[in-house]
């Protein structure tokens, strides 16, 4: 079977090695990093680092334990089908929608962030014109093939791994001295009270709220089914995840509060500008603004991707409606596709009709949803491995470290993370909003139980 034909799920294995592994890399970086760091530096000061690095830590476990998943269980769905083979139907029904909604909702909030910065640019056309065009752009790109959304993810990524590399260079070269025109160094660490000015609880919280910045990351093992050596393209990009986190979240996060003073709250509203402002790079405004828009862009993109991929897995367990398990003559899941978009339209919709209210609810409810599903992600690599060393120990080619303590060391600090939203009062509303948002589903599947009886499984899934 060469790549550009169809597996015997019937999608095209036509994601290559270089999309495989910038899809990996764009997972991480993201417009979170850039904008919304600010609010967790403010916090935490300096200490923002092991914010940061606490977080980090917890998603390359998580990330180790996919790899060993994927590289076992190459599936449509990733993630969703090991949760279902580990923990049973309710853990899958309950992984593949929570997944679902995380993604559509990024839809929509990335489609409104780029329509306001576009805004900005060219101010005579109205946001949500703009906020429409995006949409069907990134509809359309999806809809053409598997390889046009590897392709256009590839140089998304390409431009954020290009600013995120020439920013860490430059900043390491002004923290040493060595920047050109300006006195370095990096005395922000400790010159505004201290490394931890506000002691250890903001530094907590800072990691709690840092979480949802990280999501993303996991898109690689879902676009495994649709690539062409699956196998191999898993192993090397969730083998890389440290490096990446390393660099490019805690390396940046430190030149930041190295160079920029913590305690400026005009700054660091922008703090990466705020960085090239110091180094004097000439219109550095205007050229974060662009790698912001990049990164929206690269979310909205990979949004449709994820969000389609998980409603044709669900659709192909029949936990939806089975018209979003079709594919088209090119192999793309073209109902599940649009099904996402649908809700995406609306929820944009609701940004400009409800923003205090109806897009309110989604957007506070997202992030938590999305800590449920690393949760179910490790429970599930806890049941599976010591399935597979009984049953199947030569599929065990990746294997989490430290198993099983690494392992529960992981599940502890993701609901330690849940626990402390709890008492965060920043954070209380994100929690209430996402119980709120699983209740529904616990609701949903106690219906469609009542009324269908358990799943009639329409396709293996274990393999592709």
């Amino acid at each position: 079977m060469t790549a550009a034909q169809p597996s015997a799920s019937g999608l095209r294995r036509s994601l290559r090695r270089r999309h495989m592994q910038m899809i990996a890399l764009g997972g991480v970086i993201g417009a979170g990093l850039f904008v919304g760091s600010g609010v967790v530096i403010r916090t935490a000061g300096p200490a923002a680092v092991i914010s940061f690095a606490l977080t980090g830590t917890l998603v390359v476990l998580v990330m180790r334990m996919l790899g060993e998943m994927a590289v076992a269980y190459p599936a449509i769905g990733g993630f969703y089908e090991y949760n279902r083979l580990a923990l049973g139907e309710l853990a899958g029904f309950l992984t593949g929608w929570m997944y679902w909604y995380f993604w559509v909702i990024v839809v929509a909030m990335e489609a409104v962030a780029g329509a306001h910065i576009l805004s900005v640019w060219w101010p005579t056309p109205a946001p949500w014109q703009f906020t429409l065009a995006l949409m069907s752009v990134f509809t359309i790109v999806n809809l053409l093939s598997v390889r046009s959304y590897g392709e256009a993810e590839f140089w998304f990524a390409s431009v954020k791994v290009a600013a995120i590399v020439a920013f860490l260079f430059a900043g390491a070269a002004f923290a040493l001295g060595a920047w050109p025109g300006v006195a370095g160094g990096v005395g922000h660490l400790t010159a505004h009270g201290g490394f931890m000015p506000n002691g250890i609880v903001p530094v907590l919280s800072g990691a709690v709220a840092a979480t949802g910045f990280y999501f993303g990351a996991e898109i690689v093992t879902i676009a495994a089914a649709e690539s062409a050596e699956p196998e191999r393209a898993v192993a090397e990009t969730t083998q890389s995840v440290i490096w990446r986190v390393l660099v490019f979240y805690i390396g940046s996060i430190f030149l930041v509060v190295a160079i920029v003073p913590w305690n400026d709250s005009v700054r660091m509203a922008r703090p990466y500008v705020s960085v090239m402002e110091a180094l004097r790079i000439p219109a550095a405004t205007t050229v974060m603004s662009v790698v912001i828009l990049t990164a929206v862009l690269s979310a909205l993109n990979s949004g449709l991707f994820a969000s389609s991929r998980m409603l044709m897995a669900l659709a192909r367990r029949a936990e939806a409606p089975g018209i979003f398990a079709t594919l088209d003559a090119r192999g793309v899941p073209v109902a599940a596709i649009l099904g996402g978009t649908v809700f995406g339209y609306v929820t944009v919709v609701m940004s400009y009709l409800s923003p205090d209210r109806v897009f309110a609810f989604l957007v506070n409810s997202y992030g938590t949803v999305a800590i449920f599903v690393y949760v179910l992600i490790a429970v599930a690599e806890l049941r599976l491995r010591r399935r597979l060393e009984r049953e199947a120990p030569e599929r065990l080619r990746i294997r989490m470290w430290g198993y099983p303590w690494l392992t529960c060391i992981a599940i502890l600090g993701m609901l330690a993370v849940v626990a402390a939203m709890g008492v965060i009062p920043e954070q209380r509303t994100s929690l209430l909003f996402g119980a709120v948002s699983v209740a529904v589903l616990l609701v949903a599947y106690a219906l469609r139980r009542a009324l269908r009886g358990p799943t009639a499984s329409v396709y293996s899934g274990a393999g592709t």
